[in-house]
């Protein structure tokens, strides 16, 4: 029985929570019981804004009567089919609506759809998919996957094999013949910058490092988040991915894009490859597909990619790989509950038109004592701290607590604190946000 639990609270011993100091974390417990808008309330009644959307994915805002309807209705129709050889209307509905706003010129774009249920089947979907593909087109010995150091690409064997968070990655095995990029976070060359910074493109010749060791007839794909996201935002130098598309066009390598943070709007764009113009062969995503309602992600391939693996006999499986929920029917509408929130509110592109009040309120914070960095883009954040002698991550930890007790709900990784507020966020919440951090910046010491 946990004895610090506040009267008709639900006992927390047998929930073994995820990414989470579990004991720290049941010794004085931060619950949220509802949502609406751009708000949180927690069990003490508070209103808690929310500079996270969630966890990255609650991009249209909280409590979307039209989501919980469309599940309703899809729910009380249908609420199971199979996808192993069966289909449902809702699943093929998606995926048309999902490919016409696909990252792509018209006869180029990623318009071929694969269904999981988060953005860490995605990213495995998406390796498996790449190694599928090289094998049948003769390219059997591409089984290698690069991925960069400080990338974040979900929980999966394959995900923190080619993931580079040290923490993530210390406890298991990771599979065999993955390698990484250096990361291009430079603070000595980019610090305090605004969108893109202008040092760091030759960082992509890392790639061309590694197919000298290896060979590029042994690399499959090389994985990259367009902005890392989980490790404190990373922003790719300008010149960057385009170097890195460059790289893997001449040796043969497929480009992923992992989008699970950066699709659906993030950066005032439909997807960063849109954004940055910069166009991979595979695109992972999850989180914004259905506005965090229902766990959901999606792989986007390129014709090319999908096309040459429709070879062989009509009957025969093409690629042996799905989930249970790919597909599932409730997510599905829920997703195309979301898309039409998108487009009938312009939530796609909206950034585009706030992100310079958002640089702004952002980098107001840069004199604040302890604050090394800031970088921004699109509507994310990251504010980098000085950590305390011997204490990684204790500063950003407190000023995390110390902001929820205020009223805001922030995400730190290390010493980073990031913000990614909904894409509905107006210029009052954008600046409550930077006076609440600005308060326990100040206060945290």
């Amino acid at each position: 029985m946990n004895v610090h639990a506040k009267p008709n609270a639900p006992v927390l011993d047998s929930y073994w929570m995820p990414f989470t100091a579990n004991r720290q974390f049941k010794a004085a417990p931060r619950m949220l019981v509802s949502a609406e808008g751009m708000h949180y309330t927690s069990d003490d009644g508070r209103r808690v804004l929310d500079g996270t959307a969630g966890l990255w994915c609650v991009n249209a805002g909280h409590g979307r009567r039209e989501i919980a309807s469309a599940v309703e209705r899809q729910l009380s129709a249908l609420d199971y089919a199979p996808s192993f050889q069966m289909g449902h209307p809702v699943a093929f509905d998606f995926a048309e609506r999902l490919a016409a706003i696909a990252p792509g010129p018209e006869g180029r774009k990623l318009d071929r759809v694969f269904f999981t249920g988060s953005g860490s089947e995605s990213v495995d979907t998406a390796l498996k998919i790449a190694v599928a593909y090289q094998r049948t087109i003769g390219q059997g010995t591409r089984t290698r996957l690069i991925g960069r150091e400080r990338g974040y690409h979900g929980v999966g064997f394959g995900g923190i094999s080619v993931g580079g968070l040290v923490n993530n990655r210390r406890v298991f095995p990771q599979l065999p013949g993955t390698d990484h990029l250096r990361h291009t976070h430079d603070i000595a060359r980019n610090s305090f910058v605004r969108g893109q910074p202008e040092h760091g493109a030759e960082l992509a010749d890392d790639l061309e490092r590694l197919v000298a060791l290896h060979g590029a007839e042994t690399i499959a794909a090389c994985i990259v988040e367009p902005v890392a996201g989980s490790t404190g935002v990373l922003v790719p130098p300008k010149g960057y991915l385009e170097r890195l598309r460059a790289i893997c066009d001449r040796h043969g390598i497929l480009l992923v894009f992992d989008e699970v943070i950066t699709g659906f709007g993030r950066l005032g764009a439909p997807f960063a490859a849109d954004h940055f113009g910069v166009l991979p062969d595979l695109v992972t995503t999850a989180k914004g597909l259905t506005n965090g309602a229902l766990p959901m992600g999606a792989v986007f391939a390129g014709r090319h990619v999908h096309d040459a693996l429709m070879q062989g006999p009509e009957g025969a499986i093409e690629l042996f790989h799905g989930y249970t929920y790919s597909g599932h029917p409730a997510a599905c509408a829920a997703g195309i509950a979301t898309l039409d929130i998108y487009e009938s509110e312009g939530l796609l592109t909206r950034v585009a038109a706030i992100q310079e009040d958002w640089h702004a309120a952002i980098h107001s914070l840069a004199d604040l004592p302890n604050v090394v960095d800031i970088r921004t883009i699109g509507l994310i954040a990251g504010i980098e701290l000085k950590s305390r002698d011997g204490a990684m991550g204790a500063r950003a930890y407190d000023v995390f607590v110390d902001c929820f007790e205020k009223g805001l709900l922030i995400r730190v990784t290390g010493e980073i604190v990031a913000l990614s507020p909904p894409l509905i966020a107006e210029t009052g919440h954008i600046h409550e946000m930077v006076e609440t951090l600005r308060a326990s910046i100040e206060t945290i010491r």
